[in-house]
C-alpha cells in the first residue's frame, strides 16, 4: 500500500543517515554544545541572512510550539491564532497545559487576516474591563497553514506591522516551512521570513530529518533563560549532536530546499491525477498537502490500496480528504494512484 497520510512516514534522507554513521564514534559534548550544532547554526544564519540570530534545536513540533509560546509569554497572557491553527486544534491542549489560553480569530483558507487581527485588538483594548481578561501576548501563524495555503509577502508585512503597533511578537510555525518556500506560489524566501517575524522555526521532522526543529530568534532576541525553558518542557536532547548533524546536512548544498521542491513536484502531479478524473478540491493548496473531495464509493475503492486522511464529512455525504506528498514520495506512488479504478 502507498501512503499519502502525512509527510513523515519515512525515516530520513540517506545523506543524513550517512553523516550520522560517519560521525557515530566521534566524542562530542552534550545538550547542543557539540561541533555539529555549531556548524548547523552557522549555516542557518547564512541562509537567513541574520548573523546575530539565536538558534536552538528542539525535538518536535508540539514541544517547540509549547516551549516558544510559554517562554515568551507572561503568566497572564495568551496567544492569538486562527480557529484552524495547529496550536488551537491538533496539539491536545499543549498550550493551555502550559497555562496560556489560545485566543482564536476567524480563518480564511487557513490564514489569518490582518484586518481581523487589528479589529480584535482594537475591540479588546476598547473594553474598559480588559484588565480582567486574558491579555494578548503574541500572534501565531503557520507557513504553510493547516490547509496547505501560504501567506504572501504583503500579507506577512501587514500582520507584522500590526504586531509591531501593539508590541506583540509574531511567531511563525515552520513545521513545513520548506514546502511553503518551494511552492511556485511563494513570493517570499527564508530570508524574507526571518525579517518579517520575531521568532520562527525551520521544520526538520517533516522535511527529511529523523526528528528536530530549529528555533530561530532572528535578531538575537531570545527570551531570558530560554535554554532552561527548553529543558523544563522536556525538549532538550542530551545527545544534541543528533539534531546538529541533521540540520548541518540539510543546509549543505541547499539540500533542504531541494527536498522541498521534490515534494511540491510530486504534489503537482498528484493534483493533476484528481483534476483529470474530475474530482473537485476543498481548497486550492499550492503546497504538498492536497484536499480532494471524494464520494463514499471512491473512498471504498481506494481502501486497502492507498492510505490517506479523512478530514470532514460534507452535508451532501461526500468527504474532504487529505493527500500529502513529501521529500520521499516516489513517482511509482503517483502512477499507482492513476491505476486505481475509482479515479
Amino acid at each position: 500500500m502507498y501512503s499519502f497520510t502525512c509527510d513523515y512516514t519515512e525515516g530520513a534522507h540517506p545523506e543524513i543517515l550517512k553523516r550520522l554513521a560517519e560521525t557515530n564514534m566521534q566524542q562530542e559534548p552534550g545538550y547542543g554544545e557539540d561541533s555539529f550544532c555549531t556548524e548547523a547554526k552557522t549555516r542557518i544564519r547564512e541562509a537567513i541572512g541574520c548573523p546575530n540570530a539565536d538558534i536552538f534545536f528542539l525535538v518536535g513540533g508540539t514541544q517547540t510550539n509549547s516551549t516558544v509560546i510559554d517562554g515568551m509569554l507572561e503568566r497572564c497572557q495568551g496567544v492569538l491564532a486562527v480557529q484552524t491553527g495547529h496550536i488551537a486544534v491538533h496539539e491536545a491542549g499543549a498550550i493551555e497545559f502550559s497555562g496560556h489560553k489560545v485566543l482564536t480569530l476567524p480563518q480564511h483558507e487557513g490564514k489569518m487576516d490582518a484586518g481581523d487581527l487589528e479589529a480584535w485588538l482594537e475591540g479588546f483594548y476598547a473594553d474598559e474591563t480588559y484588565p480582567h481578561m486574558v491579555q494578548p501576548g503574541m500572534v501565531y501563524i503557520s507557513f504553510p497553514t493547516e490547509y496547505g495555503t501560504i501567506y504572501t509577502r504583503a500579507e506577512l508585512e501587514s500582520i507584522h506591522t500590526i504586531c509591531q503597533k501593539y508590541k506583540l511578537p509574531l511567531f511563525i510555525d515552520g513545521a513545513r516551512l520548506g514546502y511553503g518556500l518551494a511552492s511556485p506560489a511563494a513570493d517570499v524566501d527564508m530570508e524574507g521570513i526571518a525579517h518579517l517575524c520575531d521568532v520562527f522555526y525551520i521544520g526538520g521532522t517533516k522535511v527529511g530529518a529523523l526528528c528536530g526543529e530549529a528555533v530561530i530568534f532572528p535578531n538575537g532576541n531570545a527570551p531570558r533563560h530560554f535554554f532552561t525553558h527548553i529543558k523544563m518542557h522536556g525538549a532538550l536532547l542530551a545527545k544534541g549532536r543528533l539534531l546538529g548533524i541533521q540540520f548541518a546536512t540539510l543546509f549543505t548544498n541547499n539540500l533542504y530546499l531541494k527536498l522541498s521542491k521534490h515534494a511540491i513536484e510530486m504534489a503537482t502531479k498528484l493534483k493533476a491525477v484528481f483534476e483529470q478524473a474530475g474530482v473537485p478540491f476543498y481548497i486550492n493548496s499550492p503546497t504538498n498537502q492536497q484536499f480532494p473531495i471524494l464520494t463514499a464509493e471512491q473512498m471504498a475503492e481506494l481502501e486497502g490500496k492507498v492510505a490517506f486522511e479523512v478530514w470532514e464529512k460534507l452535508p451532501d455525504g461526500r468527504f474532504v480528504t487529505r493527500f500529502a506528498t513529501s521529500w520521499a514520495t516516489k513517482q511509482e506512488a503517483i502512477d499507482f494512484l492513476i491505476s486505481c479504478r475509482s479515479l
